[in-house]
């Protein structure tokens, strides 16, 4: 594998496979693998849910945007992204300064399998269903597929397949 010279940001609902896309893409392009949500978490000192909770959405969304400012200077790294971080027109601009945008699709009955057994999923609210679920990610589509520099599906793919497909197209779009 060429040496990558810039982050690759893996965005998407939650439950499309960021997370686990991310661990395995760290394996084979050899780069650290950042959960933005787990740095907030650390930097915080408290869960998301918590944060939601005490301080609003709003506030939450402060601090994921000064986290990616955070990322700029950073060693190029696989960033795996909140399900939320493109309700922000600014986050998708600092991720396009510093990287390439990856969304991760999967049909809601999909996430739905994949989450219903998770209880850190604040922006479900009990809403844990596969309408609810579809509804929020219609509010989301178009901001999700604007952002993108490119869009893999994940469903019924294995995660080697998947990463193949995003260093392919990241490689690409480096062309």
């Amino acid at each position: 594998m060429e040496t990558i010279t810039h982050h690759i940001f893996l965005i998407g609902f939650m439950g499309t496979g960021k997370s686990t896309i991310s661990a395995e893409l760290k394996e084979m392009l050899h780069r650290e693998c950042l959960e933005m949500d787990q740095m907030i978490v650390e930097s915080q000192k408290m869960p998301i849910s918590e944060i939601f909770e005490k301080y609003g959405e709003n506030h939450f969304r402060d601090i994921e945007t000064q986290t990616l400012i955070g990322l700029k200077d950073h060693e190029p790294a696989i960033v795996s992204c909140g399900g939320g971080i493109v309700v922000r027109q600014e986050n998708i601009s600092h991720m396009k300064e510093s990287g390439k945008i990856v969304l991760l699709t999967a049909t809601p009955q999909t996430i739905y399998e994949r989450i219903k057994d998770s209880t850190d999923r604040p922006v479900l609210n009990g809403h844990m269903n596969v309408e609810y679920i579809r509804e929020l990610m219609e509010k989301r589509r178009e901001k999700y597929e604007a952002a993108a520099d490119l869009i893999v599906a994940t469903d019924d793919r294995s995660i080697e397949e998947i990463c193949r497909e995003i260093i392919e197209g990241v490689r690409q779009l480096n062309i």
